[in-house]
């Protein structure tokens, strides 16, 4: 047989399944509406948090109350399972969205809005968050789903890749109207607030358009409301999930750790300026969390092959970057190393939280109980909010008259939890590829 024969059998290359025509539309619909939900609140908290609350007409304090009533969508997760069972995704992020762009135009075209109802949204989003981030994190499951070839890594680490060069650019513009209206700040703040939240508009209807039903959970002689309760027991019972939401859950409480180990350990150890510090802040946590999404993707589909695997190499990457920082003297002269162990750190930590959720994916669960799968994972790998930012605050704040002793305990904790998710993630890959083999030889 001749080479041009030989080369004419050989099968083409396929494009990732959710980069493929008919699924492209529908990735990229439920990537940004996984944005643009938080763009016009959450996602300010960053450097235009003081723009913002004088927007509103609210103090420091009082945005810290709003983003805790948010935060108790952590604990209706398991709940928020069933919904993703009964429901389909496309419809989940259609009234997730349209509340969300509803109670948005409210927040911020009603003056004088009193604080007590601005809280009654705020817990309206949290609900709304425990169903509409996990069919977020379904749907891109559900799309890059494929018979012959799995793309669920590059899938998950485009969802993170996308998500923060959209908030980056978005909080960009923002930053770049204010330094040109400095004197229109509340209007300017309102003015991108409303614009972002009406981009959902024709999110809504490309996710009605491109996003195909997925199943829901049915049983036989039950009603879909206890087929769904049914599927969320089952998912509960399965030692996979939690293994997978354990090194989740240490991968964001390192993640976590570095928020408050990056701008403010080189100015509280080494001196660094406000303007060092925080230029390297923005760096080490915006822009190489961007190309760690991308490669984590690429790395978990066609180096290690499971994102498991990723997330493992991504926990053992945190810990040496914590253990050397940990043994590093504080040493003006030192700055410049800590700046490299906190990069290195930094990509261990984004590495692990771009396909955070993957290894929940890798499990193969039946797609009518895959949602909930997605919103017990999001309740074990995000656990870590409940204690983790008001445990490292406080050694920081406890540590003001030394802090490099204060940061040694942060870098200790975050040694041990590095590793503790990578023996989990380890452990689990393990499991993952014995169970695989043993189905390709069924």
């Amino acid at each position: 047989m001749s080479d041009t024969t030989t080369e004419t059998l050989k099968p083409k290359k396929k494009l990732p399944a959710f980069l493929r025509k008919g699924k492209v539309g529908g990735y990229l619909a439920v990537v940004a509406t996984g944005q643009l939900v938080y763009s016009s609140f959450e996602a300010f908290k960053g450097s235009l948090i003081l723009p913002m609350c004088n927007a509103l007409g609210i103090t420091m304090s009082q945005f810290g109350q709003m983003m805790s009533v948010i935060g108790l969508a952590m604990f209706m997760y398991v709940p928020g399972g069933w919904v993703n069972n009964r429901f389909p995704i496309k419809n989940i992020l259609t009234i997730w969205a349209g509340w969300r762009l509803f109670t948005t135009l409210v927040l911020y075209l009603i003056p004088g809005m009193p604080f007590q109802m601005m809280l009654a949204i705020a817990f309206t989003w949290a609900v709304g968050d425990a169903v509409g981030w996990p069919a977020v994190v379904n749907g891109v499951s559900y799309l890059s789903k494929d018979s012959d070839s799995e793309s669920r890594g590059l899938a998950m680490g485009l969802l993170e890749t996308i998500r923060r060069a959209l908030e980056f650019v978005m909080n960009l513009l923002v930053v770049g109207a204010l330094f040109v209206f400095p004197e229109q700040a509340n209007i300017v703040m309102r003015g991108f607030a409303i614009a972002y939240a009406l981009f959902l508009i024709p999110m809504i209807l490309l996710i009605r358009k491109y996003v195909p039903n997925n199943a829901i959970a049915k049983s036989e002689g039950k009603s879909e409301n206890q087929a769904a309760l049914i599927g969320l027991i089952q998912v509960l019972k399965k030692p996979r999930l939690w293994l997978a939401g354990l090194a989740g859950l240490c991968v964001y409480w390192s993640y976590v750790n570095l928020i408050y180990s990056s701008a403010p350990y080189l100015s509280l150890v080494f001196n660094a300026s406000d303007g060092v510090a925080g230029a390297f802040g923005i760096f080490n946590t915006g822009f190489i969390g961007i190309i760690a999404g991308l490669l984590a993707g690429m790395l978990a589909d066609y180096v290690f092959k499971s994102s498991t695997m990723m997330m493992a190499v991504g926990l053992s990457v945190i810990a040496i970057g914590s253990g050397l920082l940990l043994l590093l003297p504080a040493n003006t002269t030192l700055m410049w190393p800590a700046m490299v162990l906190l990069m290195l750190m930094a990509m261990g930590v984004f590495l692990g939280k771009a396909v955070i959720l993957a290894p929940v994916a890798e499990l193969n669960l039946p797609e009518e109980i895959n949602g909930s799968a997605m919103s017990v994972g999001s309740f074990l790998v995000y656990a870590s909010i409940i204690w983790g930012n008001l445990m490292t605050s406080g050694i920081v704040d406890a540590h003001k008259d030394n802090p490099q002793t204060g940061y040694a305990i942060i870098f200790t904790i975050t040694l041990v939890v590095a590793i503790s998710g990578a023996v989990c993630a380890f452990f689990l890959a393990t499991i993952n590829h014995r169970i695989n083999k043993k189905a390709k030889q069924a």
